[in-house]
Parts: C-alpha cells; sequence; structure tokens
C-alpha cells in the first residue's frame, strides 16, 4: 500500500471517531428535559465523585475533576448521546494497588498512557471486540468489584485509619480489629443510616436522589451536635493542574502494564455502559469506535487537571437516561454543576463526614450486585456459575485484569466443552443413500453385513476427537466401514490427526475404510497431516455415498461375498 493510500486511510480512520454536525445537532432535541436530566446526575454523581476519588487514594478533589473534565470530554467527543462519564468503583479497585506502588503521580502517568491507548483502540477499529466477552465473566466480575468496593469503605465507616496493606479483605479485618480495640460508634451509625436511607429509598422512589439528601442530612447531624467523626477534608477551589510535572519517560515502561489494564477495565466497563443506555431508550444506538475514543481523550485530559482515570458510569448513565435525557447535551450540564460546585462550594464539601460517603459507597456496592442476573445464570448452567464464582474470587484475591483473563479462559473451555458435545457418530442404513427401486432385499441383507456407514455430525474438534475416536474403533466385525464427512461443520488439525488414528487402527484390522462428502473448506487441515493421503492414492475417497457403496459393492463382490455378475462386475444394487 502506497504512503497516500495509508494517509487517506489513517485520516478516514480519524474522521470517523470525530464527532460530526448530526452528531452534534441531537443537542438541540429537547434542552429543557437534558438540563433536568443534567442536574439529577450532577446531584447523584456529587457524593460518588468524591467517594470514588478518596477511595482510590488520589482524593476527593481528583475524583470531581475527573468528573468535570472527563464527563465533559467524553460527553461531546463520544460515542454514545446518554453515556455520563467520571470516576467509578470498578477503576477505583485499579488504582489502589497503583497508589501503593508509584503514589499520585504514578496513578496521574497512568491515566494519561491509559488514555492514549484507548485513542489507538478506537484508531485500530478495536470497539466490536469488547462484545465478545461472555455475560458469567462479565457478572462475575461486577460481583467481584461490588465486594472489593464494600471492603474499601470498612475502615471509613468504622471510623479507622486506613490500614496498610494491599488486599481489601485484609484491610478490612484490620480495620475491624482496631475497631474492637478501640470503638468508634458515631461514624458507625453515620454510615450505617446513609447506607440504609440509600437502600430503602431507592427501592420506594427511584427517582428521588437519596444520595445527596443522605449526605447532606449527616453532615448537618454531625455538625449541629457537635459529634466527633472524620470528615474528607480540605478541597483547593478551582481546577488547575498537578503541582508537579508528573509525567516522566522513564517510568513508561514500569507503568505500561498497569496502563494497559486500565484501558482495558475503561474500555470495557465504558462499552458495556452504552450498551445499557441503548437497552433502557428506545432508538439510541451507541458506537463503539467514537466512544473508545472519548473516553481516550477525557482520560488523556483528566490526569493534566489532577484528575484520575474515568469510565462510563453504569448508575449515573441509568439515572441520565430515566429522568429523560435526549442528548449528550444532559451530560454536559452534569459535568458543568459539578464544575460550578468545584469553583463555589468547595469550603462546604469538605465538611462532609468521611463515615456518610462510605454509607454511600457500601449502598452502591449492595446495588450493583444483580441478584436477578446471578440466579438466572445459576439455573441455566453449572459451568457458567463456576466461571461466574471463580471471576469473582479472582477479582477478591487478585485484580480485575486477572479476574477476566482466568474468566475468560475458563469460558473458553466450558465453550469448547459444549461445542464438542454437539459432535455425534451415528450409524446410518445404506438404502437411505440409495435412488428409490425395488431393491433385492436378499442382497441388501448381505451388504449390511459386511458394510457400515456413520455420518459425522458437528464440529470434530479435539475436545471431541478421542471420544470419537473410541466410538469408531469399538465398530463391530465387518468389513467395509463408509465415513460420511458432509455434515461436519469444523475440524481442526486435533481432530484430524485423531481420524488418521481411527483409520489407520481400521486398516490393520483388515476393514476397508471409504470416505466420502469431504467439504472443502475442511481440506487444508485434513491435507496438512496427511490424513486421507493413503486412501486417496488408493481411490477410496468419493464425492457421494451412493459411489462409495457401489465401489463397497463391488470389492464384496469381487471377494466372493456377495453374488457378482459374471465377469467380476457386482449386482447392481437397486
Amino acid at each position: 500500500m502506497s504512503t497516500a493510500s495509508l494517509s487517506r486511510t489513517a485520516a478516514g480512520r480519524v474522521r470517523s471517531v470525530l464527532p460530526n454536525a448530526a452528531t452534534l445537532g441531537t443537542m438541540r432535541r429537547s434542552p429543557r428535559r437534558d438540563l433536568v436530566s443534567g442536574l439529577t446526575v450532577a446531584v447523584v454523581a456529587l457524593p460518588l465523585a468524591l467517594g470514588f476519588g478518596i477511595t482510590s487514594g488520589a482524593g476527593a478533589q481528583a475524583g470531581l475533576v475527573t468528573a468535570v473534565i472527563a464527563g465533559a470530554l467524553a460527553a461531546v467527543f463520544g460515542g454514545s448521546n446518554l453515556q455520563v462519564t467520571g470516576p467509578t468503583g470498578a477503576m477505583t479497585v485499579v488504582l489502589v494497588p497503583i497508589v501503593h506502588s508509584y503514589g499520585i503521580d504514578g496513578v496521574m502517568t497512568v491515566g494519561l498512557m491509559a488514555g492514549v491507548i484507548l485513542v489507538v483502540l478506537a484508531l485500530l477499529r478495536a470497539g466490536r471486540a469488547m462484545s465478545y466477552v461472555p455475560v458469567p465473566v462479565i457478572e462475575g466480575f461486577t460481583l467481584g468489584i461490588a465486594g472489593v468496593i464494600g471492603l474499601q469503605q470498612i475502615p471509613g465507616a468504622l471510623g479507622i485509619k486506613t490500614p496498610s496493606g494491599d488486599n481489601p479483605a485484609v484491610v478490612a479485618a484490620k480495620a475491624v480489629g482496631d475497631f474492637a480495640g478501640h470503638p468508634q460508634w458515631t461514624s458507625i451509625i453515620v454510615s450505617s443510616a446513609v447506607a440504609a436511607v440509600l437502600l430503602i429509598g431507592a427501592r420506594l422512589r427511584p427517582a428521588v436522589p437519596f444520595s445527596l439528601l443522605a449526605v447532606v442530612a449527616s453532615t448537618a447531624a454531625v455538625w449541629g451536635l457537635g459529634l466527633s467523626t472524620g470528615t474528607i477534608g480540605h478541597l483547593p477551589s478551582g481546577l488547575s493542574a498537578p503541582s508537579t510535572s508528573f509525567f516522566e519517560l522513564s517510568h513508561v515502561g514500569a507503568l505500561l502494564p498497569p496502563a494497559l489494564a486500565v484501558a482495558a477495565l475503561a474500555a470495557l466497563e465504558s462499552l458495556m455502559s452504552a450498551s445499557a443506555a441503548d437497552a433502557m431508550s428506545v432508538s439510541e444506538r451507541h458506537d463503539s469506535d467514537r466512544e473508545l475514543f472519548g473516553q481516550g481523550l477525557a482520560n488523556i485530559a483528566a490526569p493534566l487537571f489532577g484528575g484520575v482515570a474515568a469510565t462510563g458510569a453504569i448508575a449515573r448513565t441509568a439515572v441520565n437516561v430515566r429522568t429523560g435525557a435526549a442528548s449528550r447535551l444532559a451530560s454536559l450540564v452534569h459535568a458543568a454543576v459539578l464544575a460550578v460546585i468545584v469553583f463555589a462550594a468547595a469550603p462546604l464539601v469538605a465538611h462532609i463526614p468521611r463515615a456518610a460517603l462510605a454509607g454511600v459507597l457500601i449502598a452502591t456496592a449492595v446495588r450493583m450486585v444483580e441478584v436477578g442476573s446471578i440466579r438466572a445464570l445459576a439455573r441455566a448452567s453449572r459451568g457458567e456459575t463456576a466461571i461466574l464464582l471463580l471471576t469473582a474470587t479472582v477479582t477478591l484475591a487478585s485484580t480485575l485484569v486477572n479476574a477476566v483473563v482466568v474468566g475468560m479462559v475458563v469460558a473458553a473451555v466450558v465453550a469448547v466443552t459444549k461445542v464438542s458435545k454437539a459432535a455425534r457418530l451415528e450409524q446410518v442404513p445404506l438404502h437411505a443413500d440409495l435412488p428409490p427401486a425395488d431393491h433385492h432385499r436378499e442382497e441388501q441383507a448381505l451388504l449390511g453385513e459386511h458394510i457400515v456407514a456413520y455420518r459425522i455430525d458437528g464440529p470434530l474438534l479435539f475436545a471431541a476427537a478421542h471420544r470419537f475416536l473410541l466410538e469408531l474403533t469399538e465398530t463391530a466385525e465387518v468389513k467395509v466401514v463408509i465415513l460420511r464427512m458432509s455434515r461436519i461443520s469444523v475440524i481442526d488439525s486435533s481432530g484430524a490427526r485423531v481420524l488418521a488414528d481411527a483409520i489407520d487402527k481400521l486398516t490393520r484390522r483388515g476393514v476397508l475404510v471409504l470416505v466420502s462428502g469431504v467439504r472443502p473448506e475442511h481440506r487444508r487441515p485434513l491435507d496438512a497431516l496427511g490424513t486421507l493421503d493413503r486412501l486417496r492414492e488408493a481411490g477410496h475417497v468419493f464425492t457421494t455415498t451412493p459411489e462409495a457403496i457401489a465401489f463397497a459393492h463391488a470389492h464384496l463382490a469381487e471377494a466372493g461375498m456377495i453374488p457378482g455378475q459374471p465377469g467380476g462386475k457386482p449386482v447392481p444394487v437397486c
């Protein structure tokens, strides 16, 4: 391909992910509805942005900055008209160990690198590939994330300084031990009350922003009564770049693996959220590659202002859709409202009790668990239940990326096992492949004594190969075996090798093996391993089964096993 062609292709890819006039024109659909939805989402997003910023280790300010910068850029450049972007619980789970290992500067560098990776994935049109992640894996790591988020809030809910450690279960256990030694009942009462209000209120009145109401009420109660509990601390007003030059080329090599993990999670969660928005709306359909591009730009820009990595947020997106959002203007309003809070209300936000935000995130973790989906998967298949539980366990014990990899590998094994079980070796009557006529019953009976025809149905893959060999080589004592291969859907090298072994074992027993109906697309693995070479040289491979039966008839007549015509020609079967 010439340089000019490459340039045209690259320019076309860039144009395909940039917003066009039609995309931006959707913001004129219903501005009043978008204003109401954006304000509602901002009210819901405020405590979540603060909480996820604190939980990630980057601070409440980082959470707010991420919601503003990433939320605005993803709204303009993303591929969904209804998606809301910001800090999320799933991303927090990935960022915590990065903070421990590399500090705040490392988190910002990772976010910027992940943004570049997402832009590259968008230009390579990798968006569709994310749709191949199996549902049990998605449900499993969502369950695992919910568990990790809940465990991460235990120290804050108990009013205990977060103990050292990487594993959230270990940290939570240490916090419980510290609480037992020095109980702090105010914090646990505040966090429990906030979580209860959110869980009960969401069930009774889903449209009411109970998260903000509970946080405001708990803050007023704590300060009005003069109770002792930790707060989220001072927040600087406005948006500003980080105080240090956080991006250094020397860090790129060490931070590339966590950056790839952040990019993979951002892509997966954002496209899941966009798909959920499509399902909840009537006519919306997102563009996967454009969504990756928008998320990439959002993650490049957020660290430049002190933010962390962001993704599409399923809970906030759902609120956006359910409150009547008509276009991406609602997401822009959400970001603008949060920006006003950053500039104008930072001193008030700083007084929010840490326990109140812990209660918000505990309730969020509980609501992430889709009990109905888990029950449905449990009823559907034991294998899918095992995938779900294994993915959730690895998420709790290790990392999200490891959990997805393990879940995908196990899901692939389960899928191949199911597909391989669909392969069947079935004996079929000879007359089924002969034209209708007055069959000579006596001769048909003789043929049946010496010839057996098998039809192979479905995929002949490695998982089914040995079972196939066992069934075929246990064939009763006959003189001719005809293998009908026209209904094989797919064959791999293991299946081709096992087929060759079966033919060889039958031949050594003195059985004549004939093959019919080999499909053109299956010749490559068969020819590569020489499975049918000897049969083809001997003229024992036929296009149709009637041809193979006629050859077998002639062979038996020549051997004197059935009557033949003078001159050694077989008597016609029909």
